[in-house]
C-alpha cells in the first residue's frame, strides 16, 4: 500500500490494486504519515548545509478556493492550501516543509524550524514572495545568512491560447537580488526546488493537477506530504548522488542521516 501511495496513486486506485478496505489505508496514511513526520523531526537536526533553496507549491483541500462554502471561507483547510519547502542544494535532503498557507506568519514558523536545523551559516535563496523579506533577517541575523531573491519572468503573449492553458509559460529572463549579507552570485538559484515541486506533483495524487484527486481534510494531506519526504529522503535512489557517489545514494545518506536505502518495510515499521 505504501509503494503505491509514494509511486502517485490515489487511494481509490490503490484500494483498486490491493483490495484492501479505503478506511483501512486511510488509517494507514495518518499513522504512518504522523509516524515519518515525527522520525523526520527527531533525526533531521544538526545539518551541516550551506546552501538552501525555498519555495511554495499550490494546492486544495475539500474543494478549490472559488468552490468553497461560504460557511468555510478563510477557514484554514478549506480551500488554496500552500506547501513550503526547502532543499539542500548539495545532498538534495529535504530538511523541512510545512503545509499551510501563503502568509507571512507561516513563512515565519517555516523558515524557524529550517535555521533549528542547521549547524552553518547557509547561502539562502527563495522567490520573490515579499513574506521572506520580513522574516528571514529576524530569524537568522545579518550574520547568519547569505540571502539572495530569484524573481523570473515570463512571457505573458499568447496567455490565451489553448497550448498556454496546459503548459507554462515561457520564462524569458530572471531578476537575482541580494538582500542580505555576501552570497555567491553564480549559486544563486531556485532550480533544484522548483525539480522538487514536480517530483511532489509527480509522487502525490493530490498535488496532480487539472484532476479531482484532492484531500478533503487537511489532517489527510499534511499525512501524505510526511509520507512523501520520507520515502524520497531516506527510500528514493536519487541518480546524480548515485552517480557522484558510486554506489546507490538518497539524499539522507548524502546528507550522513543515514547509512543504507530504505525499503517500504522500514518506513511502515516507523508505526511500532
Amino acid at each position: 500500500m505504501i509503494s503505491c501511495l509514494v509511486e502517485g496513486m490515489s487511494i481509490r486506485a490503490t484500494v483498486r490494486v490491493t483490495g484492501v478496505p479505503k478506511n483501512t489505508i486511510v488509517k494507514l496514511v495518518a499513522d504512518v504519515g504522523q509516524a515519518c513526520a515525527d522520525y523526520q523531526d527527531a533525526t533531521l537536526r544538526n545539518l551541516d548545509s550551506t546552501r538552501i533553496e525555498c519555495d511554495e507549491i499550490w494546492s486544495f483541500c475539500y474543494a478549490k478556493q472559488k468552490n468553497a462554502p461560504d460557511e468555510f471561507i478563510g477557514t484554514p483547510g478549506y480551500g488554496d492550501v500552500w506547501t513550503w519547502t526547502a532543499i539542500d542544494a548539495d545532498s538534495k535532503l529535504v530538511p523541512s516543509w510545512l503545509v499551510g498557507e501563503r502568509t507571512s506568519q507561516d513563512a515565519y514558523f517555516f523558515l524557524g524550524d529550517l535555521r533549528s536545523r542547521l549547524n552553518n551559516k547557509i547561502q539562502l535563496t527563495t522567490d520573490g514572495l515579499n513574506s521572506y523579506l520580513a522574516v528571514v533577517e529576524p530569524l537568522f541575523s545579518p550574520d547568519g545568512v547569505d540571502f539572495a531573491m530569484l524573481h523570473k519572468i515570463y512571457d505573458s503573449e499568447g496567455g490565451t491560447t489553448p497550448e498556454r492553458k496546459y503548459s507554462p509559460a515561457e520564462c524569458t529572463g530572471v531578476d537575482a537580488k541580494v538582500i542580505t549579507g555576501k552570497p555567491n552570485l553564480a549559486l544563486i538559484s531556485t532550480s533544484y526546488v522548483e525539480r522538487q515541486n514536480l517530483t511532489m506533483r509527480m509522487g502525490m495524487r493530490g498535488f496532480t493537477r487539472l484532476t479531482n484527486a484532492f484531500s478533503k481534510k487537511i489532517e489527510n494531506h499534511a499525512h501524505a506530504v510526511s509520507l512523501h519526504f520520507m520515502h524520497y529522503n531516506f527510500a528514493r535512489l536519487h541518480q546524480t548522488l548515485s552517480k557522484k557517489f558510486g554506489t546507490p545514494t538518497t539524499p539522507a545518506m548524502a546528507a550522513g542521516k543515514s547509512d543504507h536505502v530504505w525499503s517500504t518495510w522500514e518506513i511502515a515499521e516507523l508505526i511500532a
